[in-house]
């Protein structure tokens, strides 16, 4: 099973930690799919990653999310219920890790395609706002 590089927009299977579960003292969330937002540079180790949570669940009160339209979802393997990037949290992890787990389906595949560059963007976007105006969790993993 080869790990992939970790490059924006590449949306991986994670083990995903809200910020709330980690609050409460947890360490492990649960395995989902996760788009990779950014990495650092491949000669620096650890190698760290930003990866945001994506979601069946509605954005509601502050959580911000960026829906993800159908036609994408199928291009890249996703199933057909509405789904949305989170953009107002994140987990920060080296890589690889431990937290990557294989594409349900997908024998020996830890990624399930990338999102198109224009959506990408507003994503990044959106993302980079909010984390520059301090209103977008984060957790250190």
């Amino acid at each position: 099973m080869a790990i992939p590089e970790p490059k924006p927009g590449l949306v991986l299977r994670y083990d995903y930690l809200w910020t709330h579960e980690a609050a409460a003292g947890q360490d492990q969330g649960k395995d989902r799919p996760a788009c990779l937002v950014a990495a650092t540079d491949a000669l620096v180790r650890p190698r760290h990653v930003v990866l945001l949570p994506i979601t069946q669940t509605p954005p509601s009160g502050d959580t911000v999310g960026i829906e993800i339209p159908a036609r994408v979802k199928q291009a890249i393997g996703l199933d057909d219920a509405p789904s949305w990037v989170i953009v107002s949290e994140h987990n920060i992890d080296e890589w690889p890790n431990g937290g990557l787990s294989p594409v349900p389906g997908k024998r020996g595949a830890f990624a399930y395609g990338f999102i198109p560059p224009r959506l990408f963007a507003k994503i990044r976007a959106s993302f980079l706002e909010l984390a520059h105006g301090k209103k977008s969790g984060a957790v250190r993993r």
